[in-house]
């Protein structure tokens, strides 16, 4: 793993520690850090979410990740590979300005696209810097940071090469966005949870 990030660009990695054959190909790199956490560390603090607001501070749960449902609302359930790949897409997207869509694989991401007004044009935009990166989408899963509000973010997702998408669920068009995704021999997840971040 050492050896393939030393080839892409990298400023950051952080890790819970690093084997010493690791740290010694890692440190060759130039300007790139190695933090060690701990996960105790982590798990010590407490999981709340703060904002600034005018006049004041938003305090909230935050978004961490737990049991999700794991609900498969589509007639062809995933594949390892899918599944794999979906709940990679999963934990990226929480971390992507709504709206969010993340095309992913079981270990890396294949396009993402971020903050954009509409689900569509986010999934656009994902599409094009994947096209942009030579990477294809067949096969791939498309996470998505809330619920497909129409069908059309789907058809594209499905259109582009993904075969199985994950997604909170909720929106009063369910059924036609799964009913897009049967069209298409694409597996759908519903985890009941969104993770729309502004």
């Amino acid at each position: 793993l050492a050896k393939a990030i030393v080839e892409i660009f990298s400023e950051v990695i952080i890790a819970p520690d690093f084997e010493a054959e690791a740290r010694s190909i890692l440190q060759k790199k130039k300007n790139l850090r190695l933090i060690r956490l701990a996960t105790p560390a982590m798990e010590a603090r407490p999981a709340i979410d703060m904002r600034s607001v005018c006049g004041g501070v938003l305090v909230q749960d935050a978004d961490v990740e737990g049991e999700i449902t794991r609900n498969v609302v589509t007639k062809r359930q995933p594949t390892k590979t899918e599944l794999d790949a979906a709940w990679f897409g999963w934990r990226v997207v929480k971390h992507v300005k709504s709206n969010a869509i993340v095309y992913a694989r079981a270990d890396r991401t294949l396009g993402i696209g971020a903050g954009q007004m509409s689900r569509i044009d986010a999934s656009r935009i994902a599409i094009w810097k994947s096209n942009e990166g030579g990477l294809s989408l067949k096969g791939s899963a498309v996470a998505s940071d809330a619920f497909f509000p129409f069908p059309d973010g789907l058809i594209a997702a499905g259109d582009a090469g993904a075969t199985c998408a994950i997604q909170p669920g909720g929106s009063v068009r369910d059924e036609e966005v799964i009913a897009a995704a049967n069209e298409r021999n694409m597996a759908m997840i519903f985890t009941g949870i969104r993770h729309f971040r502004h």
